[in-house]
């Protein structure tokens, strides 16, 4: 029991990279020493330690001006419109939307700080468990994690270990961040357990980091890995999960149990918050369908054309919420605000085209993301546990993989497996763009479009409200408020 442990207090200071610059707070841990945790055969003492590194990526992934939204907002699947005043937030998702976003833009800099606060606690927890062999084990594949999003987001990143507490990191090249994301996790998957633990790593999910890494590897370093990428995500096939028959139960309420979910982040309401989907893209008046305790905000919005890439007879098409709206004892919701000029009138609407993205966006325009289930009296920050990988991303990498290596065959299959549990037929050819659009319908609002779009030459492309991108906006800047607290580092190209 954790109780009968020594009495003696463990201090672990807490490095935060905000501003380039380290701060040191002190997290107690009671009575728990690194001979404690290496000389006992209790793991629960080593959960209790990592339990602190991985509330750190709970957080605010799954909430408002983070990397999620960076992610959605400059995708071609969503858009936050300026409805008035509402959202006009600077024009900071405006600008997000058309690829005109600015360096000193703060969901750049929040993104930035979310994934160096978790990579500096995970280095001190190394530092003072440098010789429990599990437990650093499994950190260092959780940091290489982290940094799978920052090579993606940011490209040129400072790498920062256990042994690089002090001073101003300057940046490494993306070829370095790479092949540190692949050391980092080749060294020590053999040392993770072969287990279906959903919200900490094990064997699987460290080789989902790989077959992403992997996939994305022409994009990050020019060099292709497509065969890695295979292998890779043929060990995840492999292992103890199942695609779920109902596809919306890996993103319900309590999808804790999903066959499919690899990895997942679990957001509690109210122990671990910050999942606030409910809030971001839910009408005023939605409040009064679900019974929900706070009101939405009337923001996040999917793409028309995006919406109308999905057949009618796809199951995954409600991932969406369109229609008239009603409350939930059935009577119909009424929007006495609407313009004068809405077309839909005070009925409250939600239609899948939006008649402007600036200034004066309708409030009912907009097919609203309904993947995830919100609860009937669902708090601000959802309880659902939101999947960083699952199953049927592997297969789609390995579909993706297998068709660039020529393996048609291997490649329709593995395809198949997604698109037939959707209700809709199986592709007899297959081509990219085949993959792509699948990988848009069933990967949507998992943060995944951007990272797609790119690897698949889409990105550059005009679409509704947005025009050619210039080419350097395939990474995001290095945030201003970090360049000007740190002079080591230098700013990505373009910027």
């Amino acid at each position: 029991m954790l109780k009968s442990i020594s009495k003696t207090f463990l201090l672990i200071p807490v490095v935060f990279l905000l501003g380039s610059c380290w701060e040191l707070e002190q997290e107690v841990l009671d009575g728990i020493t690194p001979e404690d945790v290496a000389n006992s055969n209790n793991p629960a003492l080593i959960d209790v330690l990592k339990a602190s590194a991985y509330s750190r990526i709970v957080g605010s992934w799954g909430g408002h001006n983070s990397i999620w939204s960076i992610y959605e907002v400059s995708s071609d699947e969503m858009a936050i419109p300026q409805k008035g005043a509402d959202w006009e937030d600077g024009g900071l998702w405006l600008r997000m939307h058309r690829h005109t976003w600015q360096p000193s833009d703060e969901a750049f800099n929040n993104s930035w700080a979310y994934c160096y606060t978790a990579i500096g606690e995970i280095n001190n927890l190394i530092v003072a468990y440098r010789d429990v062999e599990a437990l650093t084990a499994e950190l260092r594949v959780l940091r290489a994690l982290i940094y799978s999003w920052l090579i993606d987001s940011f490209g040129n990143v400072p790498i920062v270990t256990e042994d690089d507490l002090e001073g101003n990191p300057s940046n490494n090249t993306r070829q370095e961040v790479f092949d540190f994301i692949e050391r980092s996790v080749l060294e020590n998957v053999d040392l993770l357990p072969k287990s279906d633990t959903k919200t900490t790593l094990n064997y699987y999910s460290a080789h989902a980091i790989l077959a992403k890494l992997y996939l994305n590897a022409q994009v990050y370093t020019g060099t292709a890995r497509w065969a890695d990428a295979k292998a890779a995500a043929d060990v995840v096939i492999s292992g103890p999960y199942s695609l779920s028959a109902n596809f919306f139960s890996n993103f319900a309420t309590r999808n804790g149990g999903s066959t499919e979910n690899i990895l997942t982040l679990p957001y509690d309401e109210n122990n671990a918050q910050g999942f606030n989907l409910v809030q971001m893209t839910l009408h005023y008046l939605s409040q009064n369908t679900y019974n929900l305790q706070e009101q939405p905000w009337n923001g996040y919005a999917s793409l028309e054309e995006f919406y109308n890439s999905f057949d009618d007879n796809d199951v995954r098409k409600n991932s969406f919420i369109v229609g008239p709206q009603f409350a939930a004892d059935g009577t119909r919701l009424n929007d006495i605000s609407a313009e004068a000029n809405d077309p839909d009138g005070p009925p409250l609407t939600f239609t899948p085209e939006i008649n402007m993205l600036a200034p004066n966006a309708f409030r009912q325009a907009g097919a609203r993301v309904g993947k995830f289930e919100f609860a009937s009296g669902a708090a601000s920050s959802l309880n659902n546990d939101y999947p960083l990988f699952r199953l049927a991303d592997m297969y789609l990498t390995k579909a993706e993989a297998a068709f660039r290596l020529g393996q048609t065959s291997e490649a329709l299959t593995a395809l198949n497996m997604v698109r037939t549990r959707s209700g809709m037929p199986a592709f007899t050819t297959v081509t990219l763009d085949t993959i792509f659009e699948e990988r848009g319908r069933e990967m949507f609002a998992e943060a995944s479009r951007r990272t797609d779009q790119i690897r698949f030459g889409k990105w550059n492309q005009p679409w509704w409200e947005k025009g050619q991108s210039q080419p350097f906006r395939a990474l995001f800047p290095i945030p201003l408020q970090q360049i000007n607290a740190n002079p080591n580092l230098t700013q990505n190209p373009g910027y």
